[in-house]
């Protein structure tokens, strides 16, 4: 199976929610901070988190992706 790689510019997140809303297995709200991370994701030098996932895992993942009123999440 291919891997994809998830990336979110973690800064640009205004904390809507709307990812954890439709892909809760994948994200979840940073307490304290009011934004949303891949649950699981590392944070790389540039400030975004990344996290690998399974194709067949993209789903909800696409969803949240297009949903993001910022777009700051990206597949690849």
């Amino acid at each position: 199976m291919a891997v994809k790689k998830i990336t979110q510019k973690y800064e640009g997140c205004i904390g809507c929610g709307t990812c954890v809303a439709l892909c809760p297995k994948f994200w979840e709200m940073v307490e304290g901070e009011m934004k949303a991370r891949p649950i699981g994701g590392k944070m790389n030098e540039a400030g975004e988190y990344e996290l690998e996932v399974e194709e067949s895992e993209l789903g909800c993942n696409k969803d949240a992706e297009e949903a993001c009123p910022v777009q700051i999440i990206h597949i690849n």
